[in-house]
């Protein structure tokens, strides 16, 4: 775009400024609707004079607001649109310092406008073009959050004891088919965030067209997810739909970078598994139960509940835990806390995660182990892949053996699992 706006601004100036123009109201329009305020200040600054928009609280999905802004960036009083009962002077807005030098309805009604002195400008037409194809942009439609159920239903729905009948009452009651497969997912909200709002957010992300019911059952969220039709939405797809998400909101809430940009060498390096990235979802792990008849949800609920006990807290790799993805490692969690708090490398795992930064060393151990590759795992992490190899070192260290020998790599990943199984029985 710049050498662009250099060889026209050599041809013809005002072709260099149409340009300029336009670019910057695609730059403004590239994450969707606008909030009005930022369109009208950033239009006035752009058009170097008062900008306004108004639209009338009978417009729909809008609430009737006027907004002006001088080409200093600074709010105007706005008595409503041109010409308006409350506009100063014969034509112009409400505090104008004259009249306005051009206007661009809008549909279904309201308008857009300029207020330049001795009349407009050259380009004033494709500003208020652009201006009013902005304005008249619909905000995003929020995702519709998953229906929050009455506890007792839920559980009614996932309780083994309850008679048939009354199961495929609830099920009705909720919303549900009792024809239909469902599976449900267990959430631990962890110690930094609530789990149903966790839900909320994610897994309208990640199971979009699904009926969502979500209900707390003691420190858990249970959520039940039935697909629209009948065998759509696998375990694996709605695992990797809530990875997806998860990895998506931890992306967008990197401190001071944008797009998935990896921090540099040697940040982050103290705390825990989040090290480098405030993600509105850390602490948060998530486990999907197997497809299952409506009246048989209590299966799935069991299956979720021990995918929960797999699942870790750090990067969104390690926070879903699909349970027909763990096949014969879901028998580990048969095995007793206690013998698990014995073995070796569980223990070492322990004296690693008490030390300072020792989460972030299990966090990169998991995903090296998961990903095969330093690289594949600082992408997952977000971090430089020094960075990473550092916090591999250290836990290499503690476990002993060499991390790039499948049969190492294997012994720890299990010495991972072992870990969570364990530590999960304390909570």
């Amino acid at each position: 775009m710049k050498g662009l706006l250099v060889r026209l601004s050599s041809l013809d100036a005002d072709a260099a400024a149409a340009v300029r123009v336009i670019a910057h109201f695609q730059a403004l329009l590239g994450g969707g609707a606008v909030d009005p305020e930022v369109l009208v200040r950033s239009t006035a600054a752009l058009a170097g004079c008062p900008a306004g928009l108004a639209r009338p609280a009978e417009a729909p999905d809008r609430t009737g607001r006027s907004v002006r802004f001088g080409p200093d960036g600074a709010e105007l009083p706005c008595g409503g649109p041109p010409g308006s009962a409350g506009a100063a002077g014969s034509s112009g807005p409400a505090g104008a310092a004259g009249p306005e030098s051009g206007v661009r309805s809008l549909a279904p009604a309201g308008c857009v406008w300029l207020e330049r002195a001795g009349g407009p400008g050259p380009l004033d037409d494709l500003v208020l073009e652009w201006m009013a194809l902005a304005a008249g942009m619909s905000p995003p439609r929020p995702a519709r959050p998953p229906h929050v159920a009455d506890p007792a239903l839920v559980e009614t729905v996932l309780s083994e004891r309850e008679a048939v009948e009354d199961r495929v009452r609830a099920l009705r009651l909720l919303g549900l088919s009792p024809e239909r497969p469902l599976r449900v997912v267990a959430v631990s909200g962890g110690r930094d965030a609530d789990a149903g709002v966790e839900v909320v957010a994610l897994l309208a992300r990640g199971v979009p067209g699904a009926t969502v019911r979500i209900a707390a059952m003691d420190a858990l969220a249970a959520v039940l997810v039935q697909p629209a039709e009948s065998g759509a939405g696998t375990a694996g797809e709605l695992a990797r739909g809530l990875s997806l998400a998860a990895a998506e909101r931890v992306r967008g809430r990197v401190p001071g970078r944008t797009g998935g940009a990896a921090p540099r060498a040697g940040d982050g390096e103290r705390g825990g598994p989040g090290d480098g990235m405030r993600s509105p979802v850390r602490g948060a792990r998530f486990g999907v139960g197997g497809g299952a008849a409506p009246v048989r949800a209590h299966v799935s609920w069991a299956e979720a509940r021990t995918a929960l006990r797999f699942a870790g807290a750090g990067g969104p790799g390690e926070t879903v835990v699909d349970h027909d993805a763990l096949g014969p490692l879901a028998l580990l969690a048969e095995v007793p806390a206690d013998r698990l708090r014995a073995d070796p490398g569980v223990r070492a795992l322990t004296a690693l995660a008490a030390r300072d930064g020792g989460g972030s060393s299990i966090a990169a151990l998991d995903a090296f182990c998961r990903t095969g590759s330093l690289r594949r795992a600082a992408a997952e992490l977000h971090l430089h892949h020094s960075s990473v190899a550092a916090r591999l070192a250290r836990a290499q260290a503690a476990l002993g053996g060499r991390l790039r020998e499948p049969d190492d790599r294997l012994r720890a990943r299990l010495a991972l699992y072992a870990w969570r199984l364990a530590t999960a029985a304390d909570e």
